[in-house]
This record gives structure tokens, C-alpha cells and sequence, in this order.
């Protein structure tokens, strides 16, 4: 059998006194809590353990006495382990500390239902456990096989406490393991650390925070100051109640930077006037952008790239698209009187986020840019017509059969059909190369459009909470842990030191990023080719079950 105590840091230099910790039933360890300073009631201590049993929930006891040499106090080892009887356990720990040794002496008292007694001194010689004595009524002495080990494993109490382990989400049917058992004894055994050096109760003791709770009275003046908007704070974390405590400070501090980017954002758009100037900016620029499409339907119009096109059909297209922009061009115009007013009330939404505004900025982009988007559906709808529009064979779905029914035709059906199939053939080069002109231009307004959404999305999803605690305090957020030999002298037992091992920070963002609309998968890149290959209209910020036009 190997024992196993974890046993803090904060009381390797603690007064002598009793051992509070909680027993691990099934994996043969025990956690060290607190050490309860000497002198004490032994009545007092079993009502405070009492009480914190029922505070957090965890089976605290006394797991045996510590002590280290001090004057006056040459019998205090012999009267602490006199207490087993008073504080009865099935093994019961003495540790004592020498001055100028690292190591700590360690006896192991077992205790059976006769009453009698054997303790083992952990002295390790060849990593085994020997000389042992038994007690029972009479001096005889019996060595217990070379089969227990004891180990002595220090952590830093404050550090595992506030950590939380991952994976967090652990089947119920496996039953916890040794390491997520300890840190969550630590963390459930919060109301033990409350007592410290400044209460005036009967007991005193050693923990991470016996010199004080947060060691600042500034801190606990501000805890008092700020209690009405703790109060709210809470009240708003109260209303997710099924998302975890970090998935709540996630969703909270990505709120509050939304909005203190919005509120730069529009400070920043009402100083200097630059409303005014963007808005006489924009008509300029529409014009630029309507006389840079004319060249291009004119080049179009031509022979573009020296090749031979369909002329009347070129034509008819090239007229039918410039009509457009002009269209276009007299609504820019007509709308700008009331451009500033719009930018004006349209920049307030700032105030609800950076988010709010960047969306709003892309739907101004898809208002401005409509007719590129309306070039595009007539290429798309024109050039899907003509390549489906030549089948011989037309062929029906059938839906509640879940199969496709052929129809066939006669010999003037399959001539006329042979004769629009070849028209629908010469005109395709012409057709195409409209859509291909004007799918370019589409696929950079939603180029633009999508690294809108992208920054929406970051902005949202991005789990600043979780990424600045990795970065901050890395034992927060523990992947595990590693242990190193602490101190190997002989005749001690064998100490070890549990250092927490943080999580990576790609793991973080990947556990922690909150869900989104634009989290679930999109249409891959092969499907998006296939799109434009054959016609088929885009819309890149919907679902695959959306439906589509």
C-alpha cells in the first residue's frame, strides 16, 4: 500500500497542533487543509469541524497531529499523539519537522477494534517503509511487510483552490480520480480558510489565508463600497443560470468591450465633424464607382479581350446594365440630401456596441451596392437558364416514391428541343462572360461583407475573460499536473511537489468561445465552386438548411 498526503505549503512553518483534513475513501490519501494551533478544547474542535462539515459539504476530521520543536514545548510530540484516542481514526498521522532538515518525520498509527495500535515510522530505506511497532497491552514488536510506501506530496493551497481542472465535464458513471477529488476538496473547503489571526474565536490556525482574508483592508473596503453593483452584477449572471461561471464572465466582459469599443467609436465620429465629411465624400465616390462600370459595360460592349461575340445580344445586355446604373445613379443622387442625416442617427448606434455598428455598416454596404448585386442575379439567373435549358430528356421528381421518372419525347419535340439547345449554345460565351465580370465584382462586395461579419463574430465569441486569466494567472485554468522530488533525504519519507500544469491557450479559446450564429459550418469550398460553376446563387452568411431562392 502507498500512502499518499497532500499536505500545503503555507504550514511547513506552522505551530504544533492538529492535522484538519479529509480522508480519500478507495484511494488509500489523505488532503492536509489546515494545521489548528495548540492549546485548544478538543470539545471546540470537534463542534468547528461539525460546523464546517455542514458549510461545505465535505467529511472533515482530524487527520493526526503536527509538530515542530520549540522551547518549552520538548513533550509536545508525545501529547499529541496521545490525542488518537480522543479524535479516533483507522490511521492516524504524526508529522513533526526538525530544525535544518527539509524533510518531515512521519508515523503512521493504525488503530484496529481491539484497540490496539502499530506505528509505523516512514523511514525509507530502498523506497519501502520498515520498522514498525505494535502495541497492545504488552511490548512486542512486529515489522509490517515491505509493501508500504509513504509519500508526501506539497502543493500550494491558494493555487489549486482557485483552479479548476479540465476536462470539466466528467462522466457520472466513472468515478472521480485521485487528482480531480483534491481539487475539488480544496475548492468545496472554502469556509475553513475564513478563520484567521485576527478572529477573536478560541481556535487558531495555519492555511493560505490565516494572516488575513486577502491580506489588504484596502481590498475589503472596496468590496464594501462597490456592493450595490455587485448586487447587479449578480442579479444579471443570475439570469444564465445553465451556463457555467466562466461561460457567464465571458458573455459579460465581451459585452462591456462591445460597448467601450462603440463608445470610441462614436466619440470618435462626432468630433471634428467627420460625419460631414464622410457624407460629402460618399457622393463623389458613387459617381467614381458608376463611371469606372460604364468603361467596363462599354469595354464589354466591345470586343473584350479580342473576342468574337453574339453583337445584338451583346448589345441588348450592355444597354439593359447601363440602364441600371443610371437607375442607380439617380437614387444616390436623390438620397443625398438626407446622407448626413442617416450617417448622424445611424453613428448613435455606436453607443449599443461596436457590433451593432459594423453590422449596420454592412447593410449600408449591400444598400449601396445593389445594383452589383442585381448584375449578378440577371448573369447567374441568364447563364443557369442556358446551361440547364438543354436537356433532351426532361425528367420528374418524385417525391413520396423517392425516385426520378424519365418522359420521353417525339421526333419534332427532340428537333425543336435540338434547334433551342444550339441557339442556347452560341449564346452562352456572351452570357458567361457578363456573369463572369460581374460574379467578380459580387465576390468582392462579399469579400468586404464577410470580413464585416468576421469581426462580429470575434468580437462576440472571443472568450477575453478566459484568454486574459490564462494569461494572468495560468494555474486558473489547470490542464494537469507534474510533480518533482522536493527532498530525498534518508530517513524521511519521499516529498514531492505538485506544480499545476496550465491550459494551452489554443485549448482555451477553443473550450471557452461562445457560441454564435456563425460557429455552425457553412457550405464548404467545393459546394461554393459548384455554386458558381453552374449559376447558382450565393449567400455565404446562411445556413446549409436555410432555404435559398
Amino acid at each position: 500500500m502507498v500512502l499518499r498526503i497532500f499536505f500545503p505549503q503555507c504550514c511547513n512553518q506552522a505551530d504544533s497542533g492538529l492535522l484538519v483534513g479529509h480522508w480519500m475513501p478507495g484511494h488509500d490519501s489523505a488532503v492536509v487543509l489546515a494545521v489548528i494551533h495548540y492549546p485548544f478544547i478538543p470539545g471546540q474542535v470537534k463542534q468547528y469541524l461539525q460546523q464546517m462539515r455542514s458549510q461545505s459539504g465535505v467529511e472533515l476530521s482530524v487527520l493526526g497531529s503536527w509538530s515542530i520543536p520549540k522551547e518549552g514545548q520538548e513533550h509536545m510530540e508525545s501529547f499529541l499523539r496521545d490525542l488518537s484516542t480522543i479524535f479516533p481514526q483507522d490511521c492516524w498521522l504524526q508529522l513533526s519537522r526538525t530544525i535544518g532538515k527539509m524533510g518531515f518525520n512521519c508515523h503512521v498509527i493504525y488503530q484496529d477494534l481491539n484497540g490496539s495500535t502499530t506505528s509505523c515510522k516512514a523511514a525509507k530505506k530502498n523506497g519501502k517503509i520498515k520498522g514498525c511497532d505494535r502495541e497492545s497491552g504488552e511490548d512486542n514488536e512486529e515489522e509490517l511487510g515491505d509493501e508500504e510506501k509513504m509519500i508526501l506530496i506539497h502543493y500550494e493551497q491558494r493555487k489549486v483552490m482557485q483552479s479548476q481542472l479540465h476536462p470539466i465535464e466528467v462522466p457520472d458513471t466513472d468515478p472521480p480520480s485521485e487528482l480531480r477529488e483534491v481539487f475539488q476538496t480544496v475548492a468545496r473547503s472554502r469556509p475553513l480558510f475564513f478563520l484567521d489571526r485576527y478572529d477573536d474565536g478560541p481556535l487558531k490556525s495555519t492555511h493560505w489565508q490565516s494572516q488575513g482574508r486577502e491580506a489588504s483592508i484596502i481590498v475589503e473596503l472596496l468590496k464594501q463600497a462597490s456592493v450595490p453593483l455587485c448586487l447587479l452584477i449578480s442579479w444579471l449572471l443570475s439570469k444564465w443560470t445553465r451556463i457555467s461561471n466562466f461561460s457567464k464572465a465571458n458573455i459579460l466582459v465581451s459585452l462591456l468591450v462591445d460597448v467601450a469599443l462603440g463608445v470610441l467609436l462614436m466619440s470618435w465620429l462626432y468630433r471634428d465633424n467627420r460625419i460631414s465629411i464622410i457624407a460629402n465624400a460618399l457622393l463623389p465616390a458613387a459617381d467614381h464607382v458608376a463611371k469606372e462600370l460604364e468603361e467596363l459595360l462599354q469595354w464589354l460592349m466591345g470586343a473584350p479581350a479580342g473576342l468574337k461575340m453574339n453583337r445584338a445580344l451583346d448589345q441588348v445586355l450592355g444597354r439593359f446594365f447601363l440602364y441600371h446604373i443610371h437607375l442607380w445613379i439617380s437614387y444616390i443622387h436623390l438620397m443625398s440630401p438626407f446622407i448626413e442625416t442617416i450617417l448622424w442617427y445611424g453613428g448613435l448606434s455606436a453607443c449599443l456596441g461596436i457590433t451593432f455598428a459594423l453590422s449596420l455598416l454592412s447593410d449600408m454596404v449591400a444598400l449601396l451596392t445593389f445594383h452589383i448585386y442585381c448584375f449578378y442575379v440577371y448573369g447567374a439567373r441568364s447563364t443557369a437558364s442556358r446551361l440547364s435549358g438543354g436537356s433532351s430528356e426532361e425528367r420528374s421528381g418524385t417525391v413520396l416514391r423517392q425516385r426520378v421518372d424519365s418522359c420521353s419525347y417525339d421526333l419534332d419535340q427532340l428537333f425543336i428541343g435540338t434547334l433551342l439547345f444550339t441557339i442556347l449554345l452560341f449564346l452562352l460565351p456572351t452570357t458567361a462572360l457578363y456573369y463572369l465580370v460581374f460574379t467578380l465584382l459580387r465576390l468582392v462586395v462579399v469579400m468586404f461583407q464577410g470580413v464585416l461579419h468576421l469581426s462580429v463574430d470575434i468580437i462576440n465569441s472571443f472568450p477575453l475573460f478566459a484568454v486574459g486569466l490564462r494569461v494572468c494567472q495560468p494555474y486558473r485554468l489547470a490542464e494537469g499536473v507534474k510533480f518533482r522530488v522536493l527532498c530525498e533525504e534518508p530517513g524521511t519519507a519521499l516529498h514531492l511537489l505538485m506544480e499545476i500544469n496550465p491550459l494551452k491557450c489554443s485549448a482555451v479559446v477553443q473550450r471557452y468561445r461562445v457560441p454564435t450564429y456563425s460557429c455552425y459550418p457553412k457550405d464548404s469550398w467545393a459546394a461554393l465552386v459548384k455554386k458558381l460553376f453552374v449559376g447558382e446563387l450565393i449567400y455565404p452568411w446562411r445556413h446549409k438548411t436555410t432555404k435559398s431562392d
